[in-house]
């Protein structure tokens, strides 16, 4: 059987990586969330499933809900994992 050793230099680099992951994941979702309430509010007026603009801008809504919940969970995989490291 063999084991695999890691240094504390790659777990820091690791570490910093995904917090960086997770900040852009949460600004991603933000910025999506926003393109989808201008989408949305200013296409309004006529409130059908032709109106494409309408449509897109309710996507990119759901869409910034399913990355931010991505990012949740990527977050709480790793500070457990580090939780459990300690």
């Amino acid at each position: 059987m063999t084991t695999k050793t890691v240094s504390d230099n790659s777990m820091a680099h690791a570490k910093q990586d995904v917090n960086r992951l997770i900040a852009i994941m949460t600004a991603a979702a933000w910025i999506f969330l926003g393109i989808g309430l201008l989408l949305s509010l200013f296409n309004m007026n006529h409130f059908s499933d032709r109106n494409a603009s309408l449509m897109v801008g309710i996507g990119f809504m759901v869409g910034s809900v399913h990355i931010y919940v991505i990012r949740t969970a990527i977050h709480l995989v790793h500070s457990r994992s580090e939780s459990e490291d300690k």
